[in-house]
């Protein structure tokens, strides 16, 4: 078995604050002092800079922390009754969007919808296929960092909490996204080098500080869906949905990299994307989401919401993304 030696996990300094929600739990840290009171999120925007910031600081606690922050900050408290009223205001904005529960159909149908792609789209992907430019797509590299560095970190926080047959097949899935046992295979490694490639910081979380709130919401959304057990048919429904759209994704990213001529390295990481998750859709159809919900039927609205979930926040970033393009802002 190849072990990569090339990168270990390191944790990221802290970014500036945003505003006074973010500036709250990020002086805390760096001062090594306690947060007194509730935060005030009246009027907040869930989807707004500041209240993503300080939840995806929070969140990072779990991960791989920060420099200089003592590891145990992770169960403090204060932080996280701090973190759980921002998650309330975040969960309450998605759940919003989703619609109520009962109107809710199977999980069976709510995949089956992800399979009905338009040929001609006007998302982020149809136009990087289309007519992308290099910059464009850096910038796209360098707002998916916030993720693509920790790819599958948050969903593995459901293994200890499904079991059997559920348990088994979700973990084959995260064992390819995890490199099937090769370190230089690992996704998150992939990522890097596609970083490394195109010219852009490949150190973890390297765009944190200047990523968006709608570049952090779909990665604080998965880590909310992990870390809370309530939520694990919830997690099960947002990889199912990343699974089921990431091969047609990837397959128009790969074909906007080739007609660029880009560096190999970068359309790897998406021709890998498209061969392992076409696959995993079928393991995460019948073996996870059917297996879960035979097994916990109670679970199947968790695993719609996770579903649906998803495609809010990605709906941000997909619109967020292409108003900086058209603003003309540089993200990469």
């Amino acid at each position: 078995m190849q072990l990569s030696t090339r990168r270990v996990p390191v944790s990221a300094t802290l970014p500036s604050p945003r505003g006074p929600l973010s500036e709250r739990v990020i002086d805390a840290l760096h001062d090594g002092t306690g947060m007194q009171g509730p935060p005030l999120t009246d009027g907040v925007d869930p989807y707004g800079d500041d209240l993503q910031l300080a939840l995806y600081v929070a969140y990072e606690l779990h991960y791989a922390g920060f420099v200089g922050v003592d590891a145990d900050r992770e169960w403090d408290p204060e932080i996280l009754g701090f973190r759980r009223d921002l998650e309330r205001v975040f969960l309450d904005a998605v759940r919003a969007e989703v619609g109520p529960a009962e109107d809710f159909s199977t999980a069976q149908t709510e995949m089956n919808r992800l399979c009905a792609e338009p040929a001609d789209g006007d998302g982020v992907s149809f136009r990087l296929r289309d007519n992308g430019t290099w910059d464009q797509f850096r910038d796209m590299f360098a707002m998916r960092s916030l993720y693509h560095l920790k790819e599958a970190d948050p969903h593995a926080w459901a293994i200890p909490r499904l079991r059997g047959a559920t348990k088994a097949a979700f973990v084959a899935v995260e064992f390819d996204e995890f490199g099937g046992g090769r370190g230089d295979a690992v996704h998150q490694e992939l990522f890097a080098d596609l970083l490394d490639a195109a010219g852009l910081r490949s150190d973890y979380l390297g765009y944190l500080d200047v990523a968006p709130g709608w570049a952090l919401a779909p990665v604080n959304l998965m880590s909310c869906f992990g870390l809370h057990r309530s939520l694990r048919g919830a997690t099960v429904g947002h990889l199912a949905a990343t699974e089921i759209t990431s091969p047609p994704g990837s397959q128009r990213l790969l074909s906007g990299l080739e007609r660029l001529d880009a560096p190999e390295e970068c359309r790897h990481f998406y021709r890998e994307h498209v061969e392992a998750d076409a696959v995993h859709e079928q393991i995460l159809r019948t073996d996870v989401v059917g297996e879960l919900i035979r097994l916990e039927p109670e679970l199947e609205a968790d695993v719609v919401f996770g579903i649906r979930g998803f495609l809010v926040v990605e709906d941000a970033f997909d619109v967020g993304l292409q108003k900086a393009w058209q603003d003309g802002c540089v993200l990469g």
